[in-house]
């Protein structure tokens, strides 16, 4: 009964609006606002996999009623949140926009930053000398970016994670706000690359102490069963981010700020469109932990179904979904639990990556009889030099990097490509070598990309992601909104595909580096009708029955266009 009244809730919602939507046009807020949500560490197939427990409005609005992709992956290997987010609205690769990792190796600082870290900022919203956050290391613009540029300012764009890098990296160099959590007591934060200071709707949420109504929370599954709890041991809260992070009340948490983000921000009703995204982080924290095939995971999917059913029946009530154009994706997805798959035969292995960087540093020690700490990190496969004690012994960057490779294989690696071959795109003409090419970043110093063995991720507990395999490239991407046809679509596509698509029907630029191309087949044709003057079809909305578009699409499309194999020696 209650999803009967959601979808017709939602059905209504859709036709307010519909007398002064039109094709889209950024420039006249057509459509008033585009949201794209990114659940982070989110696999393709748990969209089948739980498909007919979904209930109406949340993921079956994107389904029944959008436009599918069931064969969508990153092209690339380095499948991690930072680069995920930052592929999503740029529309290129690392090898376009820079962010290869979440964290590098910083030769001149002597030690590992993040992908988003800025002395030139501080934090806003919370006490602290510590550095700042900005997106200053993105090579690329972003989609924000450019409708920016285009309207001349007049959109608006914001990004909202848990994650900061989550929040930053698809807002771009001009969004207007990024907003992301202080990890200890889940305070609001920003950066004075934005503002000064908090806005006041942003500061009275924090002020209001909402996050402490998720602590001391136990989260059951349908049987009553108790899966986590958000209650701090001992009483003294160390981290927000992991505790309510790791259960859904970490989204509803998140979703709660979007909402008044929304509101108070008056998203939709300006004269351009606007732009939000919403990065879901509760998934990857409990992924990590729990595995992609847990009941933990399975309940926190069908949780957050609930809760994007939710924040598009809120949209409906604000705007209209005829308005609002909605796109879901991931970062990335996720490895099964090493234990999980070996029980199937499969050549499954957690390691331990501190160890493996010891092992690589005692073979170079005894390699070059002179003792020392080759490799300063080691985040499984990707391994940062340390180029000083190189140059000590008079060791030249590419032969140094294959030194470490040759190192890695022998502890177990399959294959290995130095950031010095990445440069010179001397890879194999393969789709692997393609993948590869497309991972590598200037940034960083002297790193060497290892090619994992299938099921095999870099710690003892839990799982990760990280590699040119299915389970981590394939993700979710789906369209909802009037110019997309509904329909499930089996043809190939890619991430940066969306803000290639994006673009063209709002009629602005791609972002600077896009390489995606535009989704032509899930695009409503014109509609001739007995109004057409002289053949020219009346460029009207596609027909809605009240509820929903008509079924049906057109899944016909030429071979991938411009994605050639790079060429060059082995």
């Amino acid at each position: 009964m209650r999803s009967s009244l959601r979808s017709t809730v939602l059905g209504f919602l859709l036709c307010l609006g519909l007398a002064g939507a039109s094709f889209g046009s950024a420039y006249n807020a057509r459509p008033k606002l585009v949201v794209i949500v990114v659940i982070d560490q989110f696999r393709a197939d748990y969209l089948e996999r739980y498909r007919d427990q979904w209930g109406e409005g949340g993921f079956r609005l994107l389904l029944e009623h959008g436009a599918d992709f069931t064969d969508c992956n990153y092209n690339y290997a380095n499948t991690r949140t930072a680069p995920g987010h930052s592929t999503l609205l740029t529309g290129a690769y690392s090898n376009g926009h820079g962010i290869m990792a979440n964290k590098w190796w910083d030769p001149q600082k002597k030690k590992m930053v993040t992908s988003v870290e800025d002395d030139g900022a501080k934090l806003v919203g919370i006490a602290g000398s510590g550095p700042g956050a900005s997106p200053h290391n993105l090579l690329a613009d972003t989609l924000g970016d450019e409708l920016k540029l285009a309207t001349q300012g007049k959109a608006r764009v914001f990004g909202v994670a848990l994650k900061d890098r989550a929040a930053i990296l698809p807002a771009g160099f001009a969004g207007n706000g990024a907003y992301w959590i202080d990890q200890k007591t889940g305070t609001w934060i920003t950066s004075t690359y934005y503002r000064s200071d908090l806005p006041k709707w942003a500061q009275d949420f924090n002020d209001s102490k909402r996050s402490e109504k998720y602590l001391n929370q136990d989260w059951k599954d349908s049987d009553g069963k108790v899966l986590r709890t958000t209650k701090p041991a001992e009483g003294k809260l160390d981290s927000f981010y992991e505790l309510v992070g790791s259960t859904p009340y970490g989204n509803d948490y998140e979703f709660e700020f979007a909402r008044e983000l929304v509101t108070s921000e008056k998203l939709g009703n300006g004269p351009a469109t606007d732009l939000l995204i919403v990065s879901l982080s509760a998934n990857d924290i409990l992924g990590h932990k729990a595995g992609p095939d847990s009941a933990e995971m399975q309940a926190m999917a069908m949780a957050m179904d609930r809760q994007l059913a939710g924040f598009f029946e809120f949209l409906g009530h604000q705007l209209g979904l005829a308005n609002v154009w909605i796109a879901l994706s991931a970062d990335h997805g996720v490895a099964p639990l090493p234990q999980v798959a070996a029980k199937l035969r499969l050549p499954a292995a957690g390691l331990a990556a501190d160890k493996m960087r010891s092992q690589v540093n005692t073979a170079l020690s005894a390699r070059f009889a002179h003792p020392a700490e080759y490799l300063k990190n080691f985040d499984y496969p990707l391994a940062w030099l340390n180029s000083d004690a190189f140059a000590a012994i008079k060791i030249k960057e590419e032969d140094a990097e294959r030194a470490v490779g040759d190192a890695l294989t022998q502890i177990g690696l399959r294959a290995y490509y130095t950031r010095s071959q990445l440069e010179r795109g001397d890879v194999p003409t393969s789709e692997t070598g393609l993948k590869y090419l497309h991972s590598y970043s200037p940034l960083g110093g002297w790193y060497v990309i290892g090619v994992p063995i299938p099921f095999a991720v870099g710690s003892s507990s839990g799982t990760d992601h990280t590699s040119p395999y299915t389970y981590d490239t394939h993700v979710p991407l789906a369209l909802y909104g009037l110019p997309f046809q509904p329909g499930t679509y089996r043809t190939h596509a890619e991430p940066v595909d969306l803000a290639a698509t994006l673009a063209s029907l709002l009629g602005i630029n791609a972002p600077t580096h896009s390489l995606g191309r535009v989704l032509t087949e899930i695009l409503a044709p014109p509609r001739r009708t007995a109004n057409s003057l002289n053949g020219v079809p009346d460029r009207s909305l596609p027909s809605v029955d009240g509820r929903k578009f008509r079924p049906g699409a057109d899944n016909s499309i030429s071979p991938r266009a411009g994605v050639t194999p790079v060429g060059g020696p082995r």
